[in-house]
């Protein structure tokens, strides 16, 4: 049997052995859940995305912040 060592900051260390704990895991059993599901799937257990741009920016929040602007100035002029 082969043995990894991890590095990982010490308050995500601790967050994880609490969250794992509290369903009855360690983080070795995580770890091994975790590869066992990517070698049967080959492929990352979850999705990993990185943003085109900055959310602020993006359309859709563009959108919102024009709409509340116009609200902003309808009231304004009351």
């Amino acid at each position: 049997m082969a043995a990894i060592t991890l590095r990982i900051d010490d308050k995500e260390k601790k967050e994880l052995d609490k969250a794992l704990e509290a369903i009855g895991m360690n983080v070795t059993t995580f770890y091994s859940i975790y590869t066992k599901k990517f070698l049967r799937e080959k492929r990352i257990p979850f999705d990993i995305t990185v943003p085109d741009e900055d959310p602020f920016y993006s359309e859709a929040n563009q959108k919102h912040l024009k709409k509340a602007i116009k609200r902003l100035e309808g009231e304004v002029s009351k």
